[in-house]
């Protein structure tokens, strides 16, 4: 299955997201959704209306970030996932792709005590979870951003912006906004994005793209260029 044809149920997103990992990532995935239905009955994680349909909706719509970071990539710097919520993208990646540097940014108590339950339990040792506001997240160049609906574009951009080189890759799932919000940017900074059709969501879109860093001091990051 190619990353155009849309997934339409379990077993196909099931399948999907084998292509991005072994047979021990689809076990921890399979503990991951165990995990999710259990502690959704603590606290309202996702919408239980999405659970039966947790590989697709979740799974499969996090791993297909992945599509745009070719594997045997060297990421220059960690993978930031801000305000990860319930763990997704974030997690997901980090199953996936375990020696990776995937650090989950959420403020929410709650919330950060589930992460490192799950973090702990699936014995994901480079993954981290901050518990804290992105605005007081210290400064550090980043391999890749993501944001799953974490804010519009233009306030996430001037929230996330000084963790970006010019090698940063940004990776925003939308879900329906996608093309709206990155139409609300000024033509200078949405021409450095695009977005990309969801394999989950006919309707629903990822924002892609790298943010041009010139005079910030992020710019001399490791592997990135001036200019």
């Amino acid at each position: 299955m190619t990353q155009n044809e849309l997934l339409k149920d379990e077993v196909e997103a099931r399948a999907y997201v084998a292509q991005f990992g072994d047979q021990v990532a689809l076990d921890r995935l399979d503990r991951l959704t165990a995990m999710l239905r259990e502690e959704n009955e603590r606290q309202n994680l996702i919408a239980a209306a999405s659970l039966p349909t947790a590989w697709l909706r979740h799974i499969a719509d996090s791993a297909q970030l992945l599509a745009h970071v070719p594997r045997g990539t060297s990421l220059d710097g960690p993978w930031l996932d801000l305000g990860t919520g319930a763990g997704f993208p974030g997690l997901v990646i980090a199953v996936l792709r375990p020696e990776w540097d995937v650090r989950l940014i959420e403020s929410r108590r709650k919330r950060t005590d589930w992460l490192e339950r799950v973090r702990v339990e699936l014995g994901l040792e480079h993954c981290s979870v901050v518990a804290s506001r992105l605005e007081v997240v210290p400064s550090q160049p980043a391999g890749v951003i993501s944001a799953r609906a974490f804010a519009p574009m233009q306030k996430l951009i001037d929230l996330s912006a000084r963790f970006s080189t010019n090698r940063t890759i940004w990776l925003l799932p939308k879900g329906r906004s996608a093309a709206q919000d990155l139409a609300s940017l000024p033509e200078s900074m949405s021409r450095l994005f695009h977005v990309e059709q969801s394999c989950t969501d006919p309707e629903a879109g990822i924002i892609v793209g790298r943010l041009e860093r010139v005079g910030t001091g992020l710019e001399s990051g490791p592997g990135s260029k001036r200019g």
